[in-house]
């Protein structure tokens, strides 16, 4: 069975907090509790909730503050939930990049499709960042490998696709990635131009 997704909710009025936590637990989510901005980014950061309800009103660290807390700690997309439409909470909650915005009081039948509204934005989110890391990746590989085929041409003399293929060569002989090889070839010049640098 494919586990249920895991929500916080932040709200420090405890009738709030205990009828929206029965109806999303009844709704099939499993729901962790806070009162407070303190207590939801240490269970956020103890239990790795998929989506946390932030309450803006609450003592101590509010909910935009603690939104913005999990943006640079644990990464736990959130959604907003306020008694007041105050536009300068909505423009604040989408620059922290909130999932979505409920207006109290909230309607049951309005919750759920919301959360999971929220909760495919951040699956969709999620991929988008990993995609661009791997191409970022993918970047930095081809940006050392030009390098190290760049010097290969200097070095022997060589046209960049003879440079490439004797990169290539020589990491398969060693059984090695070629951005590996690479990577090495070039740490390998970079040292020796330390130390020609320091001898003038």
């Amino acid at each position: 069975m494919t586990k249920q997704p895991t929500l916080l909710i932040a709200d420090d009025d405890r009738l709030v907090l205990a009828t929206l936590a029965k109806h999303l637990r009844q709704a099939g989510y499993q729901v962790l509790e806070a009162g407070n901005g303190e207590e939801a980014l240490t269970l956020c950061g103890e239990h790795q909730p998929d989506l946390a309800l932030l309450d803006i009103r609450m003592p101590g660290l509010d909910g935009l503050e603690t939104a913005a807390e999990l943006q640079k700690t644990t990464g736990t997309p959130f959604m907003v939930i306020s008694a007041y439409g105050n536009p300068e909470y909505v423009e604040r909650s989408i620059e922290l990049g909130a999932m979505g915005y409920l207006i109290k009081p909230l309607d049951p039948a309005q919750i759920v499709p919301a959360v999971e509204a929220a909760l495919n934005k951040a699956v969709e989110l999620r991929q988008l960042q990993e995609t661009a890391q791997q191409l970022q990746t993918a970047l930095d590989g081809n940006r050392t490998t030009s390098i190290a085929v760049g010097l290969l041409m200097e070095r022997c003399h060589l046209d960049r696709m003879a440079a490439f293929e004797k990169l290539r060569r020589h990491a398969r002989s060693e059984r090695r990635k070629l951005t590996e090889v690479a990577e090495e070839m070039v740490r390998c010049a970079e040292r020796l131009y330390e130390v020609v640098r320091s001898k003038t």
